[in-house]
């Protein structure tokens, strides 16, 4: 299991870890266990960061953790993000869709959904009690690859043979309910209702992108799984704002 996790570290980070694992479906089909684990691993690096600058100024501390995770992601999801915001809007038929998500240039609506993306995490980490934001980016991260790896598990590919289908192809809701189930023991000991409420927002946002991606393009992209990481991620750290600001 820990060259998967070594795998995963590697596919979604771009933290420097030099160990050579092959990618054989064995390894992918386990790999789906620890993508929550990573977004712990990234909310740690991104809430550190935050508890760095806090001490100088609140919107600079709120902006750098966004830009940590952008960083220590290399920009994979948010990628994805503006692929099929691309896509998506552009109103066309399934097959030019899918090569619109392909194409490496970043048309208006990829801008306007990247804009978006940083400015309401930004926007969102800012109201958050100090207190509160590190678990908040905990475990919005890792509830975000939560519920892409949801989408693999049980989704069908839109495109066989791209990087999305190498998850899809492979059997993973065991490890995917397993790995959720440790995530939900974790929070509920942790931020209790505040994360319960959090996942089920998440899982409910990602089931209508994935009524909605199966309408587009009649299935699911690498691309569709960077965009729900990060929609899910701005779900999850909305319910932490929103349940602290009430209480």
């Amino acid at each position: 299991m820990i060259k998967a996790f070594i795998l995963m570290l590697q596919f979604l980070t771009r933290l420097p870890i030099n160990i050579p694992v092959d990618m054989d479906s064995k390894t992918l089909s386990r790999g789906a266990f620890f993508f929550p684990f990573v977004g712990v691993v990234v909310g740690l690096i991104s809430g550190g960061v935050y508890y760095l600058f806090q001490f100088i100024n609140n919107d600079i501390a709120s902006l750098s953790a966004v830009f940590t995770i952008i960083f220590v992601t290399g920009g994979i999801h948010v990628d994805g993000l503006s692929d099929t915001a691309d896509g998506f809007f552009s109103a066309r038929s399934k097959e030019r869709i899918l090569e619109i998500m392909k194409d490496s240039r970043v048309g208006t609506f990829g801008v306007i959904a990247i804009i978006f993306d940083i400015l309401a995490k930004y926007v969102i980490i800012k109201n958050i009690p100090a207190g509160l934001v590190i678990p908040a980016l905990i475990f919005s991260c890792a509830l975000g690859r939560t519920a892409s790896s949801m989408l693999f598990s049980f989704g069908k590919s839109a495109r066989p043979g791209g990087m999305g289908d190498m998850f899809t192809a492979n059997p993973t809701k065991k490890y995917f309910i397993s790995a959720t189930i440790i995530l939900t023991v974790i929070g509920l000991v942790t931020v209790r209702t505040m994360f319960l409420i959090a996942l089920v927002s998440v899982v409910i946002f990602a089931l209508l992108l994935m009524k909605l991606s199966y309408k587009t393009i009649d299935g699911l992209t690498g691309d569709v799984y960077g965009a729900c990481t990060e929609l899910c991620e701005i779900v999850s750290l909305t319910v932490f704002m929103a349940v602290s600001l009430w209480r």
